[in-house]
């Protein structure tokens, strides 16, 4: 036997990144779509115009969720793929276009940026096609796991984009404070 470890090590180690890393990112994404709320309670996001390709709000969380479970699945192979060349650089990318990934929500949401939150994205997106192409170097199957996310991140952008075509100066609409009758 000249192998360090067998397919069978080798595949329980994967699992076990992925029991790890899959839970983690999906709870960082959820917590940064927390900071804010979710989009039909925000009173600022119901009051601008939304473009015509806008899904309904449920159709978000539903996405955002199974896109996580698929870009850390392809994060935990290329953590498994321990000695692969690119693998430390893969990693790095990764982290940094998921970091910029939790800042939208809390700038677009929160913050009310819309046109800055347009170009964070349009930086998500690159940073997400490098590491694209980059995971493809260490393990391509953790390249095409990402594809979706590259789609979503495109069509979020073209709404994103939309947003703020159909709103200028979105950053400073105030909504009035709800008020109670008692």
């Amino acid at each position: 036997m000249n192998q360090i470890a067998s397919k069978g090590q080798l595949r329980m180690s994967l699992l076990r990144w992925a029991l790890f890393i899959v839970p983690l990112i999906v709870l960082l994404g959820f917590l940064a779509a927390q900071v804010t709320g979710p989009a039909d309670e925000n009173r600022w996001f119901q009051a601008l115009v939304k473009p015509a390709a806008q899904p309904p709000d449920l159709a978000f969380p539903i996405a955002w969720t199974i896109l996580y479970v698929m870009i850390a699945i392809a994060f935990s192979m290329i953590l498994n793929a321990r000695g692969a060349p690119l693998r430390g650089l893969a990693i790095i990318l990764f982290i940094v276009q998921f970091a910029l990934n939790l800042a939208w929500s809390p700038l677009f949401f929160g913050m009310h940026q819309v046109s800055a939150a347009f170009w964070l994205l349009v930086a998500i997106f690159a940073t997400a096609f490098v590491t694209t192409l980059v995971f493809g170097r260490v393990r391509k199957a953790a390249a095409w796991l990402m594809v979706p996310y590259l789609a979503w991140l495109c069509f979020a952008a073209i709404l994103n984009k939309q947003i703020d075509d159909l709103n200028p100066g979105a950053e400073t609409l105030v909504v009035p404070a709800a008020s109670t009758q008692i």
